[in-house]
């Protein structure tokens, strides 16, 4: 499939395309649109400015350094998870850096306490082991919260299934929270609507109304599907003024997924096409596994630009690189055969991607770039042996 430049562009900018030369660009490489991370930071500004909260970015979900100028000019600072992001963002984003750990180590405890503005305990244990460490440092200090009520369907991605070890569940709480605690921390949604964090939130109020009558602010976690199409900015913006009423607490969301939001493309190229059973398989020079590891694991089906679903007359399983043996996804239909060296191309391949690259079986990691403003291709960073052999010893 030899795809042109506007075939690109016409599935995502619709009247607002340019065109790039995809063969000037290395194989494989995530590419990042400029100009709608931009569209998707401008509507969060405005969520942001109407809902009157502040919003983060989490670097689990987004952690495409190059780009944090731009973003902390939209933005309230970031999201960290370990002592590796919160140097990050220390070192790159230049704004607040809120914590959030499962468990923090104590090893680690005083260097990434040095680097936040915020800290987030996952249970009681970890506060009174931690939280004065933290708090005589000036960091705002608050306990996760476990409401034990999601919606997500896949019990992979949800931290409320039973017997689940995120987060504080209300006959756990103490009768009165410490001293120090000045927040509460949610983080129930994935790739969810309005309606969905406004159920959750009832429970919230149900469960622990009584506690955020005593703190000061509120983190709402990710997971808000802020950037896609359908969803119901007004909803959430109307949710967070009605709960306003009842508490006057400073809220927070930490939104990765939808910074990155179809703001660009993983681009592969076939290297063999080969056939078993009468089904052909096109082996590209990326994997699933190591480089799109959510297609296997939540699971779903990436699309891929050009193809044509179910009515194509060519129709493929397109294999990764690596040995493992699940490393493909079928069902990819297109107008024309495969050949070598024809390029495939992934949408939305921004998000929760270069943050869980591995290099399994060695494999290249895909370089990283940016169609910026102008419309012309920028390479910000290609990988080669040096970063699969620096991870071991």
């Amino acid at each position: 499939m030899k795809l042109s430049t506007a075939d690109l562009h016409s599935t995502t900018m619709m009247n607002d395309k340019f065109d790039f030369d995809a063969s000037i660009i290395p194989s494989p490489c995530f590419i990042l649109d400029e100009r709608l991370l931009i569209k998707n930071l401008e509507l969060l500004r405005k969520i942001r400015d109407d809902a009157q909260i502040k919003i983060l970015c989490a670097l689990k979900g987004y952690a495409m350094w190059s780009t944090f100028p731009l973003l902390k000019k939209f933005l309230s600072g970031a999201a960290a998870s370990s002592l590796n992001e919160a140097r990050l963002s220390h070192e790159t984003f230049l704004k607040d850096t809120h914590l959030c750990a499962p468990v923090y180590i104590e090893d680690e405890i005083e260097e990434i306490t040095d680097l936040a503005s915020h800290i987030t305990f996952n249970s009681l244990q970890q506060y009174n082991k931690f939280g004065e460490i933290a708090t005589k440092k000036g960091l705002k200090a608050a306990l996760r919260i476990n409401p034990e009520y999601s919606e997500i369907t896949t019990d992979l991605y949800n931290p409320c299934v039973p017997g689940s070890r995120l987060g504080i569940t209300r006959d756990l709480m103490p009768m009165e929270l410490p001293k120090a605690i000045t927040g509460f921390h949610f983080h129930t949604l994935c790739e969810q609507n309005a309606d969905t964090f406004q159920r959750t939130l009832r429970v919230i109020d149900e469960k622990f109304g009584r506690y955020l009558k005593k703190v000061t602010w509120l983190n709402i976690g990710g997971g808000h599907h802020f950037t896609r199409e359908d969803y119901d900015v007004e909803l959430f913006v109307n949710t967070i003024k009605s709960f306003r009423k009842e508490y006057d607490l400073e809220i927070i969301a930490e939104p990765g997924e939808a910074i990155g939001w179809k703001t660009g493309y993983l681009l592969s190229t076939v290297q063999d096409v080969v056939e078993a059973n009468g089904l052909k398989t096109a082996m590209l020079d990326v994997s699933f596994t190591a480089h799109m590891p959510d297609c296997l694991e939540m699971p779903y089906r990436p699309n891929v630009v050009g193809t044509v679903d179910n009515t194509g007359a060519f129709n493929y399983r397109l294999g990764g690189n690596t040995c493992l043996a699940g490393d493909f996804i079928d069902g990819y239909r297109f107008g024309t055969a495969l050949e070598a060296g024809d390029k495939v191309i992934f949408d939305d391949m921004i998000h929760y991607t270069m943050v869980k690259t591995n290099t399994f079986n060695g494999v290249q990691l895909p370089s990283i770039g940016m169609i910026t403003c102008d419309g012309s291709f920028k390479l910000i960073k290609s990988f080669d042996y040096k970063d699969f052999k620096n991870r071991l010893s």
